[in-house]
This record gives structure tokens, C-alpha cells and sequence, in this order.
């Protein structure tokens, strides 16, 4: 990767040595002579390390107050300060508002190279560390020996070092992000973040904020998803939530490459790889009017489809003896003895997918610690005989969705249960609960339901 420095210092002379010091170890170079111009520069584009001399002709502002600008943005830009008047005073301010050092005029060269470097570095490791948040779920890989799994692992090898959007589909914990984390790690934009955007989880009104940012009345920057994916890659998680304003705002991102973050006027350079992912049939969302046609064609560049558990049973004891080690690895437990030929894993509709059985594995890996394969098997008869009796909302409906998708959610599982019940048959179906056969075809497509006749 190559990191951009700007270096903002009112004397030519300075500026001129630190960037073609800098320039000769492959660093790209901006440059700034005042406070003004490094605000417009900063504005224009986050650097990846900034260095500032404390004293800055023309205005009222020096380096401190910079810095200071600088700190109130974000966290993950490293400052080195650099003074021909300092004092222990003005050392030790800077520090306690976040530079990274403090150097002194003259200093060599070597010793401004090292503080680059280690700068850079030290903050490398703390994007790497904001990126293993949530370990337990980033940790886990795509497994299966199943036709629908082959044929996706050989997907992703193919479009990993592309730059094609990919619209990825599949039901409420089938593992939609995994699928597109996986594609991320492959590619050439691996060492860059992947930030996902979940449309579900955001209040209509506030979309806009949370994806181009704002330029906020106090002079700072609240920054966006899309430039919080710098070089990186953005999933935008259940985009058929994004409100119809807001896609055609997206729409043109897409097509120009650039943006306005909200009460700013700068155009913003975009430069990541977009990724989205779905729970819904996106066609019928386009068809009724929910979702722009010209928005669905620019991010369906790739379609990706992920089943549904139950229609890719040959997996289930592959991922069972998956998650017993992974667990155990994680947890620092023993793996216990969980019977994959028992036919109730086979027999029920796991509502709540691979998320469904990994959560499965963990809690009777847990709690069924030091007992014999009897009792486990007991327990685990136990849990799904009560998710079934319980209609499965509770496996897999999350208190943390939206009414509308919790509702979706519902409806779905029930509807998949009910359907189980009558093998298929969708006229029996509709007759149990009461819908006109015509309008529960509707229903099921609406919810992304295949393989009903």
C-alpha cells in the first residue's frame, strides 16, 4: 500500500526538503503552506499521516489548532508536530491533544523517517484491530461440500481480483456478509477497510448522513461510509431498504464517482468497491415499485445466491463438526460428541440458517460441558423441539430489527411452517390460514420463498 503524507509548513524551503525526503521512500506527497490551505486540502481528502509545523504565517491559527481540527475528525490520521521554537510546555500540549511526536528543528533526516514509519505502522495496527471487532463472527469461513456451496467458493476465487459489483441474495443468516468478506480478503483491496452498511438497521431520514457524511456548523467533518471504506470495499447490507430518494443519489455515485458529503459543497473522489446483499427478491421489489430498475442493474453487475439451510442439508454435519472446533478454539473448552445422524437436525426447517445451527452448536457446546453423548443428545432435542413449538421467531428474530423486517421475519417463518406441514401444497396452505391462493403466491415471492409450485 502507498501512503499519502501532507505536510503543511509555511517555509518553501522545509516543505520542499521533508517531501522529496519522503517522495525518494515512495510516499505520495501533498503540501500546504498555511492553516487555510491545509483545511481545504483535509477537506478535500483525509492523508493517511499529517506532519505540521507549530507556526503558521497568514491568520490567527497555528499548527496546535490544526491538530487540534484534525483530532476532532477522526482518530486514525497520526500528526507529527515540528517546532524551531519549542519548549517542554508546547511538547507537552501536543501530545496530550493526540500528536503522535513532537520533533524539533534541525532534526536528521533518519529520525524523521523513523517517526513516519512508525507512525504509519502503529496506525496500520489499529485499523487492523478496529477490523477484528466481533471476532467470533468474522473468524468463521464459508464451509460446505454441497453443489450450491461449490458452485459459490468457485464465484468468489473468480471475482475476488475483479471490480465488478456483486448483488448477493439469500435469507436471514444464510451468510450473505461472510460470502462478501471472503471476497474482500481475496482481493487486491485486502490491507483496506471493509465497512459494512446495514440498510435495516438506519431510520430513513438519517441514510443520507450515516453514507455521505455531513460538514457539521462547528467546522467539523462527521464522516460517512463511504469514505469511511477508503480504498476499501462497502457492503451495503439489506439495500432494499435504502428509501427511493436516497437511491438516486447512490445511482449517481456510481455513475460519477463522486459525492457531496450533506451542507458541504467539495466534491469527494470515490474510490472502493461496492458490494450489496439482500433477504428479499429484489426483482419483485423493482417490479412493485419499491426499488429503481436503473439503481438494480448498476449493483446486480453479479448475482449471487445463497440457499437456504434446509434445501442444502448434506452440509449440516460438515458445518456441525466445524463449529464444535472453531468453538472450542475460541472458548478454550473441550469439543463435545454432538450425533450428526440424529434426524431431527435434518427434519427441522432451521428458520434461521447457518446462523441458527452455529448458535445451536455454541450454546450445547457450552452448557452440556463434561456430560456423556446421551444427555447432549437430549439437550439438543430439547432446544429445537421448543424452537419449533415456539413458531422459530425466537431463533431467529433479532429485538435489534425494525418492526417491518421483524414482521417479514414472522411472516416468513411462519409461512414456511406451515408449508412444511401441508408438504408443499400451496392451495392447502392457503386455505389453513385463510388467503387467496393467487395473493399467497404473491406473499411467498415478495418474501423470497423459491421452490413452491
Amino acid at each position: 500500500m502507498k501512503y499519502e503524507v501532507l505536510i503543511i509548513d509555511d517555509n518553501f524551503d522545509i516543505r520542499n526538503l521533508v517531501s522529496n525526503l519522503l517522495k525518494d521512500k515512495n510516499y505520495d506527497i501533498r503540501e500546504a503552506a498555511n492553516f487555510d490551505q491545509a483545511v481545504n486540502e483535509i477537506d478535500k481528502k483525509l492523508p493517511d499521516l499529517a506532519i505540521i509545523d507549530v507556526k503558521l504565517d497568514k491568520g490567527d491559527k497555528d499548527g496546535i489548532d490544526l491538530l487540534k481540527k484534525i483530532k476532532n475528525m477522526t482518530d486514525l490520521v497520526p500528526v507529527i508536530i515540528i517546532s524551531g521554537h519549542a519548549n517542554v510546555e508546547m511538547a507537552v500540549e501536543a501530545l496530550k491533544l493526540g500528536a503522535y511526536e513532537f520533533i524539533t528543528k534541525p532534526f536528521a533526516s533518519e529520525q524523521l523517517l523513523n517517526f513516519v514509519n512508525r507512525a504509519l505502522e502503529n496506525i496500520k495496527l489499529k485499523n487492523e484491530n478496529k477490523q477484528l471487532e466481533n471476532k467470533l463472527f468474522h473468524s468463521f469461513d464459508l464451509i460446505g461440500e454441497s453443489n450450491h456451496i461449490s458452485k459459490i467458493k468457485k464465484m468468489i476465487s473468480k471475482l475476488s481480483s475483479t471490480e465488478s459489483r456483486i448483488l448477493i441474495s439469500g435469507p436471514t443468516g444464510s451468510g450473505k456478509e461472510l460470502v462478501a468478506r471472503k471476497i474482500h480478503k481475496n482481493s487486491p483491496r485486502s490491507k483496506d477497510p471493509f465497512i459494512v452498511l446495514n440498510g435495516a438497521l438506519l431510520q430513513p431520514d438519517n441514510y443520507e448522513h450515516e453514507l455521505f457524511g455531513t460538514e457539521n456548523s462547528d467546522g467539523t467533518i462527521s464522516y460517512g461510509f463511504l469514505e469511511k471504506a477508503k480504498n476499501g470495499t462497502l457492503l451495503i447490507d439489506e439495500v432494499s431498504e435504502i428509501p427511493l430518494d436516497t437511491q438516486a443519489k447512490i445511482l449517481r455515485v456510481l455513475i460519477d464517482q463522486k459525492f457531496k458529503r450533506i451542507n458541504g459543497n467539495q466534491d469527494i473522489n470515490v474510490n472502493i468497491r461496492i458490494i450489496s446483499s439482500t433477504s428479499k427478491d429484489l426483482k419483485n421489489e423493482v417490479a412493485i415499485g419499491n426499488f429503481r430498475e436503473d439503481l438494480y442493474h448498476r449493483l446486480n453487475v453479479v448475482p449471487i445466491e445463497i440457499p437456504e439451510l434446509n434445501s442444502r442439508t448434506e452440509d449440516i454435519p460438515i458445518l456441525i463438526k466445524y463449529f464444535q472446533k472453531k468453538i472450542s478454539e475460541i472458548n478454550g473448552i473441550p469439543e463435545i460428541d454432538i450425533n450428526t445422524n440424529d434426524d431431527l437436525l435434518y427434519s427441522y426447517s432451521w428458520p434461521g440458517n447457518v446462523r441458527e445451527l452455529r448458535n445451536l452448536v455454541e450454546r450445547v457446546s457450552i452448557l452440556s460441558q463434561n456430560e456423556n453423548k446421551q444427555n447432549i443428545g437430549r439437550f439438543l432435542h430439547e432446544i429445537l423441539s421448543k424452537n419449533a413449538s415456539d413458531n422459530l421467531q425466537e431463533a431467529s428474530v433479532s429485538l435489534s430489527f425494525p418492526l417491518k423486517q421483524a414482521r417479514e421475519n414472522f411472516e416468513k417463518n411462519y409461512l414456511l411452517n406451515q408449508l412444511k406441514k401441508n408438504k408443499g401444497n400451496v392451495s392447502k396452505t392457503a386455505e389453513f390460514i385463510g388467503m387467496e391462493r393467487s395473493a399467497l403466491h404473491r406473499k411467498l415471492k415478495s418474501l423470497g420463498i423459491k421452490g413452491i409450485n
